[in-house]
């Protein structure tokens, strides 16, 4: 009877794969002849088994989670009373905890997972696997402490099993998350230990390139994160290096770890290549290289594109997303408005995709909506927008740059009295941020208030902080920027030798950026500079530049200002809109 029984079982098996390999899939058939097993009475391990497979393939071809949460929850209780089996019982606790996170049922996750990890520390494999799922959710609630704690228990725990590799996983990861809550002490320990260890890793060259790459990327996004744009480059180099010398390798030569607890993969080679894309966007936007931030993310997002038609892994949608921010606010520096907001629409379409993504980038996506609205000069729009990145939960930095600007439009509008309580916040030497960039522009924003009160020495004391902290760390775009003002400053006081000092460089940098805005304030100068000395030829091309990027402008402004896209700026609360918002009230002016 029970060879017989057996029999039916392996031939139900056997039928149900049949119909899930198909072309295309017969998922209906597949699931009849597993639910039929379960009329054959099966013994504990197979009963378990089924529901598990049920369960993996309602997901994967249904939207019946329900009914998946049905076979994946009496899997997991019944699998309580077999001992052994460990393989089925934790990764049915691991399927079931993702689904039980994504439908938002949290506490059930974190209380399957944690009993999970409990009882799976006589299987290496999945009680690091379990550790670092546990791990991710706490994160993802933004509980870093929690997050950070299972992780440093992983590192030892891994070290404990002779599992070096992992071991390294998890302190790189606890290291990333102690940078994303901003105990940089811990990082700076967490990171070096981490740094010594990838050093000494005497495993495979995959494996060992892998780690150098996670370790490097952390490293750049410390600088970045701190403004220091040419204090990192030896570490964008080495990154640069480290993925060209992955991408080399032979990964079917790999072998198999010899300790279970390694058989972990940090990212797939080719999303470490996007990866370093972004890194390196991030670095020539800062940097203020737009024409070489642009070159990769376009080399980036054609990955991406590449990638998805193979398997659209969620992390992909997060890279585009960060690309598209980015770009977006490249291209209004470089005076392309019209390009700007059908990006940073195509950034919001992914977070009306994504819920969870909306949520971590909806101030980033606000920030956007307020620079685009500045640059068309529809000053109360970008006021709302700036307003609502304040009135979230929005990180430090970002709160800081949206008050930044905010400062300017407050100036533009003449809102003093606004403008006087903001600047008392921003004080450059007690920025609640280690960012050396920020300071560097809220030195900016005070120099700039003082010209326009014509406090002339002040504007230039700050100046020259904001000139001396750009220069210091390659901040192109802050150096051109302050030496146009100066250059402006100079010429009201009268001093056009000095002016003229200031402002040609200016317009030399703000060409190599290139800076569409510095461009037409430098020409503007240079053209009343050199009809004053009585340069007739030098003022004609002067008059000539200064007209091409006014034109090129008001020609991108009404064509910007056209756009369906362009009333996005009128969304400040609420569900983001499927179509933009039609409007009669935003302002087509140019300053």
């Amino acid at each position: 009877m029970a060879t017989s029984q057996e029999a039916c079982y392996l031939t139900l098996l056997g039928l149900a794969e049949e119909f899930r390999t198909m072309n295309p899939p017969n998922i209906r058939n597949c699931i009849q002849c597993l639910l039929a097993i379960f009329n054959l009475k099966p013994p504990p391990k197979m009963e378990v088994k089924t529901h598990l497979q049920l369960g993996n393939i309602l997901l994967q071809f249904t939207k019946n989670t329900d009914l998946a949460q049905s076979h994946l929850e009496k899997a997991w209780y019944r699998s309580q009373t077999i001992t052994g089996f460990d393989d089925v019982k934790f990764e049915t606790a691991s399927v079931l905890g993702d689904l039980y996170e994504k439908k938002g049922q949290t506490a059930f996750a974190k209380q399957l997972l944690s009993k999970a990890v409990d009882i799976s520390q006589q299987s290496v494999f999945w009680h690091c696997r379990l550790l670092f799922q546990l791990a991710q959710i706490y994160a993802n609630e933004k509980d870093y402490v929690s997050s950070s704690s299972l992780l440093g228990v992983g590192a030892d725990y891994a070290n404990l099993s002779g599992a070096q590799y992992t071991r390294i996983l998890f302190l790189l990861s606890k290291g990333m998350l102690l940078m994303i809550d901003k105990k940089l002490t811990e990082v700076h320990q967490v990171l070096t230990l981490a740094g010594q260890l990838v050093e000494a890793w005497q495993g495979s060259t995959q494996q060992k390139e892998a780690l150098k790459v996670f370790f490097l990327v952390l490293q750049v996004c410390h600088y970045l994160t701190a403004g220091q744009v040419k204090s990192v480059k030896p570490c964008l180099k080495q990154l640069q290096q480290g993925i060209q010398t992955i991408t080399s390798l032979h990964t079917d030569e790999e072998l198999m770890p010899a300790n279970p607890g390694d058989m972990f993969q940090w990212m797939p080679k080719e999303h470490m290549c996007v990866l370093v894309y972004l890194v390196t966007v991030l670095h020539s936007m800062q940097a203020g290289y737009m024409d070489k931030a642009q070159k990769y993310t376009d080399k980036a997002l054609m990955q991406i594109e590449k990638l998805k038609m193979v398997d659209s892994h969620p992390i992909l949608h997060s890279f585009q997303l960060l690309l598209l921010e980015h770009i977006a606010m490249c291209r209004l520096v470089m005076g392309n408005k019209t390009v700007s907001i059908q990006e940073t629409a195509q950034a919001l379409q992914i977070c009306r995709q994504e819920p969870r993504l909306l949520a971590r980038h909806y101030s980033q996506i606000h920030t956007l909506l307020g620079l685009y609205a500045m640059s068309v000069n529809c000053m109360e729009a970008a006021e709302a927008q700036f307003g609502v990145v304040l009135r979230s939960n929005a990180a430090t930095e970002l709160r800081i740059l949206a008050s930044l600007n905010l400062a300017i439009v407050y100036l533009r509008c003449r809102k003093e009295k606004e403008l006087s309580e903001l600047l008392a916040r921003l004080n450059p030497e007690a920025l609640p941020s280690g960012s050396h960039s920020l300071r560097a522009a809220a030195y900016y924003v005070h120099g700039l208030n003082a010209f326009f009160q014509a406090r002339y020495n002040d504007a230039k004391r700050y100046l020259r902080e904001t000139l001396k902290m750009a220069n210091g760390e390659d901040l192109n775009r802050l150096t051109s920027c302050s030496l146009v003002l100066l250059g402006h400053i100079f010429y009201s006081l009268g001093n056009n030798r000095e002016s003229t000092n200031m402002v040609t460089p200016a317009m030399q940098l703000a060409s190599k950026i290139p800076d569409v805005h510095v461009q037409l304030w430098a020409s503007a100068l240079l053209k009343d500079l050199y009809r004053l000395c009585g340069d007739r030829l030098r003022e004609q091309e002067a008059v000539h530049t200064h007209s091409n990027f006014s034109q090129l402008l008001l020609k991108d402004h009404f064509q910007a200002s056209q756009l369906a896209e362009h009333h996005l700026i009128q969304w400040v609360k609420g569900d983001p809109p499927a179509l933009p918002i039609p409007s009669s009230s935003a302002s087509t002016s140019l300053l």
